[in-house]
């Protein structure tokens, strides 16, 4: 049967966060039911919340950095037992068949793959995320979590840490490469933290250098500020590999200009702007620019492995779940270092409309 669940929800853009009851789906064979301990709040949360990529669908509840423990699964779940600690990223199905999900590439699914929230889910209501009590969710969407680290820690890991570790991967960071991390927020910390667990040598590029004493708590070897008369001039050519973290518009072709011949620079950051690039920035020194958007299960897996191996929690501020309104404006000013984490048990203390 359907199962209750006591969730922060918006009915529009504008509106409050207010506590609602809604029905998780009525859970399948393969299926498994988490209670949530810890749920990060994500730049894409606000975006999705405020229709800023498109029309969201009302009433809707985000969060796609969850973590918990199992409460029930289905007769046919094989994975998973109840008491398992467990995560939930950015997906919680996909087709299962196409090429990219043969190839462990479900983000990427030629048919589609559902999203933790806003998306059409198997029984075609729309996915509710993880500001909430509990969730319904296929057994191959969900992640062992290290027991080195803490629910609330670990919970940003499920969206900024494969955000930023898969890039990291797939252009195999090693020891001696120099690393730029462009912005040191929920996204750019996890870069830094998982680039120096690499063996990189790495600098962090910010507007400023406010964040110097923040930058070498975290493991980075300096901090340049790019607002620095002749900066680009100055660090041209230096560097191996760029990770931008930034949502914002930035200029793409003096930063390529910061990169070695053959040098990378890995966009994660969606700013709602087109942004514009020249193609002569590209070709002298062959240049790569490319994307990534979070990673496949079985990397999301390889990575939360590789966090609890080397100690990598995300740096977080904790609050209850009637502190989320006050919260996004903090995220959109960049007053939180380096990510909120909402405390699920909060919810225990509130009635739902």
């Amino acid at each position: 049967m359907p199962i209750p669940a006591k969730v922060l929800q918006k009915t529009s853009p504008d509106s409050p966060f207010q506590v609602a009851t809604i029905s998780r789906r009525d859970p399948r064979p393969d299926d498994v039911v988490i209670e949530i301990r810890a749920a990060g709040i994500c730049h894409s949360d606000i975006h999705t919340i405020r229709n800023e990529w498109g029309p969201a669908h009302f009433p809707l509840t985000v969060g796609h950095e969850i973590a918990g423990v199992v409460t029930a699964v289905g007769e046919d779940v094989t994975r998973w037992s109840v008491g398992d600690r467990v995560g939930v990223g950015c997906l919680v199905n996909s087709c299962g068949t196409c090429a990219e999900c043969e190839a462990d590439q479900e983000q990427n699914c030629l048919n589609g793959a559902v999203g933790t929230y806003n998306s059409e889910d198997v029984d075609g209501t729309i996915t509710q995320g993880g500001y909430a009590q509990n969730i319904v969710v296929n057994e191959k969407f969900v992640c062992k979590l290290p027991d080195t680290l803490d629910f609330d820690v670990a919970a940003p890991l499920l969206c900024a840490g494969i955000t930023t570790y898969s890039p990291l991967a797939t252009w195999d960071i090693k020891p001696g490469d120099k690393v730029a991390i462009v912005g040191l927020g929920g996204l750019g910390h996890m870069g830094v933290k998982i680039a120096k667990a690499r063996g990189a040598d790495v600098t962090v590029l910010s507007r400023s250098l406010k964040k110097a004493d923040a930058a070498a708590a975290l493991g980075a070897d300096r901090i340049l500020a790019t607002t620095e008369e002749g900066f680009f001039k100055k660090h041209r050519g230096e560097f191996d590999f760029i990770l931008n973290t930034v949502s914002a518009t930035l200029d793409v072709n003096a930063y390529l200009g910061l990169l070695k011949p053959r040098g990378v620079m890995v966009v994660v950051g969606l700013p709602p702007e087109n942004q514009e690039l020249g193609f002569y920035a590209l070709i002298i020194g062959r240049k790569v620019l490319t994307g990534s958007n979070i990673g496949g299960i079985k990397e999301t897996q390889e990575m939360l492995d590789f966090c609890g191996e080397h100690g990598l929690g995300a740096e977080i501020e904790k609050i209850g779940v009637m502190d989320v309104d006050a919260a996004y404006e903090r995220v959109i000013a960049g007053d939180v270092q380096f990510r909120f984490v909402i405390d699920t048990s909060t919810f225990d203390d509130i009635a739902a409309e």
